[in-house]
C-alpha cells in the first residue's frame, strides 16, 4: 500500500511532466465501479427490459398482491429487501413506471408529464399491478431465480416477459463510459410489427411519445447510435393575434416550454404579447400576440428559437450476458419476439408434462377404484405389503398408460379418501379423461405449430389491451426554418456613408432599417465594390456608401441595376445582377477592375423592377447627341461579375432617374408539398401556379371556412384544408352543404370580396357540415336520395349550379336543395368552359452570374459561368441614386 501511495504523491520539477500510473486497488477499484454502475444501476437488459431496480420492483409488488391497491410507501419498503439501496432511489423509479400507464394501475397523485408536476409522497399514493403485467410479465415455473443480495431471498434473474416492453415503455440512463436512450414505441405498432416478424415480412417501427407532438424521423437510423430524432409541439392558429399549443416535444413540459418562449422573447428572437397557460388533463397554452405580428411567421419562430422544436439522439444500448450491447430497435424487436416464441414454448411443454401427470393419476385412479383393488390390501400388516398388493393388482391394466407407475403413484392411490371411492362415477371419472386426452392434444398441436401460435398470442394481446393505445405522435417529414427569415428585427441599423462605418451603434447617422443579430448585411460603395458582412454594432467597409440593406441568401428576385465607369476617363458601362451567394467579409469588385472606376448610377429593386433613366453627357468637341433615355428593362439580367452593356465613350455628366420601372422578371411558380405541408419556390410537390406581387392563394377547409392568403413559404396550413389553389376573383365558389338548425342542405355560389379576411360560408350551427364545395366555372354535382321503407328509392339526380343558383353574397344562406333525405352528394366532371385568359407580362428571366468580358466592342456582356461562395441571408432595401461629375470625374450624391 505504502508504494502505491508513493506512485500516487510523486512529484515533479517544474519544467518536467510526470506521469503516475494508476495501479494495485485503485485500477480494480474504478473498473468494479464501472462494472456496476452498467450492469446493476443504469442500462436495462435484453431478456427483459428491465433495469434491476424496475425488475425488483415488478418482483415485490407480485408477491404482494392480492388484487387490490397498496401504499407505495409499503411496496418500496418491500422492495429494499431485494434492492440495496435507500427508499428515494426506488420510489423515484416506481412512479416513473407508473408514469408509463401500461404495468402500474396507479391511484392518487403520481405527477403530470406534461406539465413537469412531480408525484405526492409515497405514502399518499396507491398502486397494484395491472392485468396487462400480470399477464405478460410473470410466470414463476418458467423464471430463473438467484438469491438477493443478503442470501435471505430468491429474486428472478430475469422476468419472463412475454412481450417487447423495452421499445414500448423506452429506457434512459447514464453509466459510466456510456449511456442508453431507447425511445418509447407504439403499444400496436409492436405487436403487428412482431407478427410481421414471425411472418417472414420485413417492418419498421418508429417511436411514439406520450406527450403526442409532432415528429420526423428521417434520419432516426433505427434508434442506433448518430441516429436523431426531430420533434415538435402541435402549434395551431387560434386567431389573428393567437396561438394554442395542444402537444409538445417528448423531453419537454409545459413550463419548460413556457419558459424558452419567455426568454426567446426577452432576447428580442420573437415576439408576444402574453402567454397562458391552460393545461390540465390536456395541453393547451396561448400565445397571444401584438398586433401586426404574422401568426405563421411566429409559428416558424417558436420551432426556431424556443423548445417548441427539440432534437432527439436516440442510442440503443442493452444489457446481454453480462455485457453492454449495441443495437438496433428492429434487432430489439427481432430479438425480443424470437424470446417470447422460446418463452411459449416452454409454458406449453410445462403444461403439457402437467396435463400428462394428470391423464396419468385419473387414469391409475379410476383402474384402482373400478376393478376395486383397494380391497386387496385389508389383510395386508406392513406398509411394503400394501405397497405391493396395490402394484401387483395394477399391472394387467396399466399397458395403455405412457409411463410406468412409481412408488410415488401407489402412496397417491393410498390417500383416496373412502368417501370419494363410494361416490365414484366411472362416467365423469372418463368424461375427466378424455377432456385431459383434448387438452393434451391441443397444446402438442400448439408446440408443433408454434410459430401460429405465437402470432395468436400477439393478435390477443391486440385485442385485450389495445384499445386506447392508437399513435400519439403524428409523422411527418419537417422543413428546415430558416433563422433568419423568420427572427423579430428588433435592432435599428445605422449607416454613416462618407466615413464607411455601418453598425447598430451609430445612432447619430443614418438610419437605414431595422434588423437582428443574426442578419447579414449587404453594402456597395461609390468605387464598385461589394461586402456582406454580419450584423455588429460597428463595422468598416469602406468610404462612400452608396446602398446598404439586409442580406437574403439565394435571393434570385432583388436585382441591382448599376451604370459605373470603367476606370479614370473610361467608357461607361451598364448591367443589372443578383446576388445570391458569396463569401462573407470578402470585398468584390463589380467594376471591370480597372483603377479608380466610379459607379454613375445604382437601385437596388426586389422584384426586378427595370427603371427608365436619362444620361446625359458633358459638351466635349464635335458631340452630337449629349442627351438619351435607357430602360434598364433592354437589359439582359446576368451574374454580378459580368462586365456589362456598353453605354458610351464619351464623358458622363449626369444620369437623371426618368421614370420608375415595373418587374421584368417572369411571375414567381410556387408549389405545395404536400409531405411537409409547406409552400417551396423549389419545384417540390404539385404545382399551384405562378404569381405575381398582386396574386393571392384561395385556402378552403372542410369546416366551411374561405380565405385568401399572400403566398409565403412560411405559411401554414389547416390539417383539414381540401382546397388550395391560386385564387382569380371572377371565378366564383359553389357549395353544397347540410344546414344544421333547418335540417336541409342548401347550395350557393359566391365571389370572395374581402381579400386577406377569414370567413365562414356555411351556417355555423354545431350540426351543419360541408358536403361539397368546387372551383370548377361550371360544377355538376350528383344527388344519391335515400331510400325510404315501403318506396323504391328515387333515382339519383344531377344539378349544374351554374343553372341551380345565381351568384350571391357570401353570407346568403342559398337556395334549398330538396326536401327529400340525401344519402350522399358527390361532384361530377364539370361542364367545359372557356376561362378568360390571363395577360402575361414581358417577362424578362435571371441568367447565371458571369465572369467579366475584356472585348470592348461587344454589345453584351459574355456568359461564361462563375462560381459562387457560401454566405447568410435576410432582407434587401430599395435605393435609387443620382449622381453627377464635375470635369475632372468627381461624383455628387443628390
Amino acid at each position: 500500500m505504502s508504494e502505491e501511495k508513493d506512485d500516487l504523491l510523486n512529484e515533479h520539477d517544474d519544467n518536467q511532466e510526470t506521469i503516475t500510473r494508476v495501479t494495485g486497488m485503485y485500477k480494480d477499484w474504478f473498473l468494479d465501479y464501472a462494472s456496476y454502475v452498467i450492469l446493476e444501476r443504469a442500462v436495462p437488459a435484453i431478456e427483459d427490459g428491465f433495469k434491476p431496480v424496475q425488475r425488483r420492483i415488478m418482483h415485490s409488488m407480485k408477491d404482494l398482491d392480492d388484487g387490490r391497491y397498496n401504499k407505495v410507501a409499503n411496496i418500496v419498503g418491500h422492495t429494499m429487501q431485494y434492492h440495496p439501496h435507500g427508499d428515494a432511489s426506488i420510489a423515484d423509479a416506481m412512479v416513473q413506471i407508473g408514469q408509463k400507464d401500461l404495468l402500474i394501475d396507479t391511484q392518487g397523485n403520481w405527477g403530470n408529464i406534461l406539465t413537469g408536476d412531480s408525484a405526492a409522497a409515497s405514502r399518499y399514493i396507491e398502486a397494484r399491478l395491472s392485468k396487462f403485467a400480470l399477464d405478460v410479465v410473470y410466470n414463476p415455473k418458467i423464471t430463473e431465480w438467484q438469491a438477493s443480495y443478503d442470501g435471505r431471498r430468491k429474486e428472478p434473474v430475469n422476468l419472463p416477459v412475454m412481450f417487447p416492453l423495452l421499445l414500448a415503455q423506452g429506457g434512459e440512463g447514464i453509466a459510466v463510459g456510456l449511456s442508453t436512450k431507447i425511445l418509447p414505441h407504439n403499444f400496436i405498432e409492436l405487436i403487428d410489427a412482431s407478427v410481421k416478424h414471425l411472418k417472414g415480412k420485413r417492418f419498421t417501427i418508429y417511436p411514439d411519445f406520450p406527450t403526442a407532438g409532432i415528429a420526423d424521423f428521417t434520419n432516426y437510423n433505427d434508434g442506433n447510435r448518430g441516429g436523431k430524432v426531430r420533434v415538435r409541439a402541435k402549434i395551431s392558429q387560434l386567431d389573428k393575434n393567437t396561438l394554442v399549443i395542444t402537444e409538445i416535444p417528448f423531453g419537454t413540459n409545459t413550463s419548460s416550454l413556457i419558459d424558452s418562449i419567455l426568454k426567446a422573447n426577452e432576447k428580442g428572437k420573437i415576439k408576444i404579447k402574453k402567454i397562458e397557460d391552460n393545461t390540465a388533463a390536456e395541453v393547451e397554452i396561448l400565445v397571444h400576440l401584438p398586433n401586426g405580428i404574422s401568426p405563421d411567421k411566429t409559428i416558424d419562430a417558436l420551432y426556431a428559437f424556443t423548445n417548441c422544436e427539440t432534437s432527439i439522439s436516440p442510442l440503443g444500448c442493452v444489457i446481454e450476458d453480462n455485457k453492454p450491447l449495441f443495437i438496433g430497435v428492429s434487432e430489439m424487436l427481432r430479438r425480443s419476439t424470437d424470446n417470447t416464441v422460446q418463452l411459449l414454448k416452454s409454458e406449453l411443454e410445462i403444461k403439457l408434462g402437467e396435463f400428462e401427470e394428470q391423464w396419468h393419476f385419473a387414469s391409475l385412479e379410476r383402474i384402482f377404484i373400478e376393478n376395486r383393488i383397494y380391497r386387496d390390501i385389508e389383510e395386508e400388516e406392513t406398509w411394503e405389503g400394501v405397497i405391493k398388493a396395490i402394484d401387483k393388482g395394477l399391472q394387467p391394466h396399466i399397458k395403455h398408460l405412457k409411463r410406468a407407475i412409481t412408488e410415488d403413484d401407489i402412496v397417491r392411490l393410498t390417500e383416496i379418501r373412502i368417501k370419494r371411492i363410494s361416490k365414484f362415477d366411472i362416467e365423469k371419472a372418463q368424461q375427466k379423461i378424455d377432456a385431459l386426452e383434448e387438452q393434451i392434444a391441443e397444446v402438442k398441436h400448439h408446440l408443433d405449430n408454434l410459430i401460429d401460435y405465437a402470432i395468436a398470442y400477439f393478435e390477443r394481446l391486440k385485442k385485450d389491451y389495445g384499445e386506447g393505445k392508437e399513435r400519439m405522435t403524428e409523422i411527418r417529414v419537417f422543413d428546415d426554418v430558416d433563422a433568419t427569415k423568420v427572427v423579430i428585427r428588433n435592432t435599428k441599423l445605422y449607416v454613416n456613408r462618407e466615413e464607411g462605418f455601418v453598425g447598430t451603434s451609430l445612432k447619430r447617422d443614418e438610419y437605414v432599417c431595422d434588423c437582428s443579430d443574426i442578419d447579414d448585411i449587404i453594402v456597395f460603395t461609390r468605387e464598385g465594390k461589394m461586402m456582406v458582412t454580419k450584423v455588429d454594432s460597428k463595422t468598416f467597409i469602406g468610404k462612400d456608401i452608396i446602398h446598404v440593406a439586409v442580406f437574403k441568401k439565394k435571393d434570385k428576385r432583388t436585382i441591382y441595376n448599376m451604370i459605373y465607369r470603367d476606370g479614370k476617363g473610361g467608357p461607361t458601362y451598364v448591367k443589372r445582377f443578383a446576388v445570391t451567394s458569396i463569401t462573407r467579409d470578402r470585398e468584390y469588385d463589380l467594376t471591370n477592375g480597372s483603377k479608380s472606376s466610379l459607379v454613375y448610377y445604382f437601385s437596388a429593386n426586389p422584384n426586378g423592377e427595370a427603371e427608365v433613366v436619362t444620361v446625359l453627357l458633358r459638351q466635349v468637341g464635335s458631340i452630337k447627341k449629349l442627351k438619351w433615355d435607357l430602360d434598364f428593362a433592354d437589359v439582359l439580367i446576368k451574374g454580378r461579375a459580368s462586365k456589362g452593356n456598353l453605354v458610351t465613350k464619351y464623358s458622363v455628366k449626369r444620369i437623371e432617374l426618368k421614370e420608375k420601372g415595373v418587374s421584368t422578371l417572369k411571375p414567381r411558380k410556387i408549389w405545395f408539398d404536400d409531405t411537409v405541408q409547406r409552400l417551396n419556390v423549389d419545384g417540390r410537390g404539385e404545382l399551384v401556379g405562378e404569381f405575381r406581387g398582386e396574386d393571392r392563394i384561395l385556402i378552403i377547409t372542410q369546416s366551411g371556412i374561405v380565405k385568401t392568403i399572400i403566398p409565403e413559404i412560411t405559411t401554414h396550413f389547416d390539417d383539414d384544408m381540401i382546397v388550395m389553389e391560386k385564387w382569380v376573383p371572377k371565378k366564383p365558389i359553389s357549395a353544397i352543404y347540410y344546414n344544421g338548425e333547418k335540417e336541409l342542405y342548401y347550395v350557393k355560389r359566391f365571389l370572395i370580396e374581402n381579400e386577406g379576411k377569414e370567413e365562414v360560408f356555411i351556417s355555423e350551427h354545431p350540426e351543419s357540415r360541408l358536403e361539397i364545395v368546387s372551383t370548377d366555372w361550371k360544377p355538376v354535382a350528383e344527388i344519391e336520395f335515400t331510400k325510404e321503407r315501403g318506396k323504391d328509392r328515387k333515382p339519383n339526380l344531377e344539378i349544374n349550379l351554374e343553372e341551380f343558383i345565381a351568384i350571391k353574397g357570401i353570407t346568403a344562406l342559398g337556395n334549398q336543395l330538396t326536401k327529400d333525405k340525401v344519402n350522399q352528394v358527390s361532384l361530377l366532371e364539370p361542364l367545359p368552359y372557356e376561362a378568360p385568359e390571363e395577360v402575361p407580362a414581358d417577362d424578362i428571366e435571371v441568367v447565371d452570374e458571369t465572369e467579366v468580358s475584356n472585348d470592348d466592342n461587344a454589345p453584351k456582356a459574355s456568359s461564361d459561368n462563375k462560381p459562387e461562395s457560401n454566405s447568410s441571408n435576410s432582407s434587401t432595401n430599395n435605393d435609387d441614386n443620382n449622381f453627377e461629375t464635375d470635369e475632372e470625374g468627381q461624383i455628387t450624391l443628390f
